[in-house]
C-alpha cells in the first residue's frame, strides 16, 4: 500500500518503534486473555510516549499484530497503515537434525554457533539451511519494504547506512512479529552492532536467560536491552548520555 510523501518539521524526533504483538493465540491469529492485557499496558505506555502529530503507525497485516496495535490506535485516535512485509518471516526448511520443518530463526544452539557464516551480517542467507529456505529472497522482501518506507520519511539507504535527506524528528511505530523484527534489525546495525548500534541509557535494565533446549547444552538469550519503563512509570525523562546528535542541525546534541 502506498502511503503519501511525509511533510518534514525540524522539531521532530526521527525515532522508529518495533513492537512484537502480545501473547498469541495462533489457533485464532489473536490474542489470549493474557495478550490483551499486555497491550492493553502496552497503549498505556505508547499514550504518553508517542505525540499523535508526528507519529506514523503500521502494521503486520496478521490479526495479532493488528489486535496488539488497535488498542493503542484508539487511544491516539489514529488508524494504521498495513504492509504484507511485516508478517511473520516465512522461511522454513527441514532441519537435519530433527527431520522436521524448521523456521529459520528456531535453529538448536549448537547447531548455528558452530557455523562462521552465521555471525556474518552478508552471509548468514548462504548456509545450507538457509539456501533450502530461500531466506535471501524473503530478506529482501523485508529490506526493500523497509527502505521504501524510511525513503518515505526521508532516510535513504547508500552503502549500509541511510542518507538523510529530509532529516526530520517523526517516530515510526512497527507492530508486527519477532522473525520479521530480527530480519529488520539485522539489516539495520552494523557488525560492531553492540558498540555503533545500540546505546545503554543511564540506570537502563538488560536482561538476559538461559535456554538448555538439549540437556547440557545452555545459551544465553537477550530477552530485553536497555530497558527503561521505570523511567516511563514514573515519567521520568530518559538521559541523552551514550547517545549522539538525531537531526544535524541540533547544536545543543553532541556530534563528536
Amino acid at each position: 500500500m502506498e502511503i503519501e510523501t511525509i511533510k518534514y518539521r525540524k522539531e521532530r524526533k526521527m525515532r522508529l518503534i518495533i513492537v512484537r504483538h502480545g501473547d498469541p493465540n495462533y489457533e485464532i491469529d489473536s490474542l489470549t486473555e493474557k495478550g490483551w492485557r499486555e497491550a492493553e499496558f502496552l497503549s498505556v505506555r505508547m499514550e504518553k510516549q508517542l505525540q499523535k502529530e508526528h507519529t506514523y503507525i503500521y502494521t503486520s497485516p496478521l490479526g495479532r499484530a493488528k489486535d496488539t496495535a488497535s488498542l493503542t490506535l484508539k487511544k491516539l485516535g489514529m488508524t494504521a497503515t498495513e504492509f504484507k512485509w511485516l508478517r511473520e518471516f516465512e522461511a522454513p526448511a527441514i532441519d537435519e537434525d530433527t527431520g522436521t520443518y524448521k523456521v529459520c530463526w528456531d535453529l538448536l544452539p549448537a547447531r548455528w554457533t558452530s557455523e562462521p557464516a552465521y555471525y556474518d551480517k552478508d552471509q548468514w542467507m548462504n548456509t545450507p539451511f538457509m539456501k533450502k529456505a530461500k531466506a535471501d529472497t524473503e530478506s529482501a522482501w523485508v529490506y526493500d519494504g523497509l527502505d521504501s518506507l524510511l525513503k518515505k520519511h526521508g532516510y535513504t539507504r547508500e552503502n549500509g547506512y541511510y542518507r538523510a535527506e529530509h532529516a526530520n524528528r517523526d517516530t515510526i511505530v512497527l507492530f508486527c512479529h519477532f522473525g520479521v523484527e530480527c530480519v529488520m534489525l539485522g539489516h539495520l546495525l552494523s557488525p560492531v552492532v553492540l558498540w555503533h548500534g545500540t546505546a545503554a541509557a543511564p540506570s537502563s535494565v538488560t536482561t538476559l536467560y538461559t535456554e538448555e533446549r538439549r540437556e547440557g547444552i545452555a545459551s544465553f538469550r537477550m530477552q530485553s536491552f536497555g530497558d527503561q519503563s521505570h523511567l516511563y512509570a514514573a515519567d521520568e525523562p530518559a538521559s541523552f548520555a551514550a547517545r549522539f546528535c538525531e537531526t544535524y542541525d541540533n547544536k545543543e546534541e553532541r556530534h563528536d
